[in-house]
């Protein structure tokens, strides 16, 4: 295949988020109510929009969920993860030696954590406009919408898109859009069972690294 495009899943492959993020939402469930252990949290929210998160965890509750609690937990977060999160390793030099190579970052975060947190990495000048969240989507993903959404805007066909993600959720997402996924191993939320856990969903290429990563790109476009 040509790879015309390279797509980023966003957290647990661009930034190393996804441990804190589901540290602190297991322990604020707890606190609410609803006794829930990080690997939990992990396996049921890992990869979904903040929206679909939501309306499972209030399915659980049997009620709303607090406003006060959603905007204490934003904050929480922000404050966490902007303060010292640090990147994937390996990802900035990745993003240094396909500089030929479309880029888009397809996300389930909010828009406005995606400009920050890519801007204070210094990778944003990598993907320019081309950052896009499935938060305003009628769905999010598992669905392939915001990659058919990115791919569209690229101008490239989905077939030659690659999709680096890390959840089962996300690649899923990926495969029904008609791309490559590699399953990235790399953050620090990768537990026993991941690599599974992915293939599981029909991810045939799994990268423990980004110079992995790499290995299969050049494969790919070989």
């Amino acid at each position: 295949m040509s790879v015309a495009a390279l797509i980023f899943d966003f957290d647990g492959v661009i930034a190393d988020s996804e441990a804190p993020a589901n540290r602190l939402l297991a322990e604020s469930l707890t606190q609410l109510g609803l006794p829930t252990s990080y690997e939990t949290a992990l396996t049921d929210y890992c990869g979904k929009r903040w929206s679909d998160c939501a309306g499972l965890i209030e399915a659980r509750l049997g009620c709303p969920l607090p406003e006060q609690w959603v905007t204490e937990r934003q904050r929480e977060l922000e404050a966490y993860c902007l303060d010292g999160l640090p990147p994937v390793g390996g990802v900035g030099d990745f993003l240094d030696a396909h500089g030929h190579i479309s880029k888009a970052v397809a996300s389930s975060s909010e828009l406005d954590w995606l400009t920050v947190l890519l801007a204070r990495f210094g990778f944003d000048h990598h993907f320019g406009e081309h950052v896009y969240s499935a938060a305003g989507l009628a769905r999010g993903k598992p669905h392939p919408d915001i990659y058919l959404n990115v791919a569209s805007a690229l101008g490239v066909e989905p077939a030659a898109c690659v999709v680096i993600e890390d959840s089962p959720t996300g690649a899923a997402a990926g495969i029904a859009a008609g791309m490559t996924v590699i399953g990235l191993l790399a953050a620090s939320h990768i537990r026993d069972g991941h690599a599974e856990r992915l293939r599981a969903v029909g991810v045939e290429h799994l990268a423990e690294d980004y110079a992995a990563v790499s290995r299969l790109v050049a494969k790919f476009s070989g």
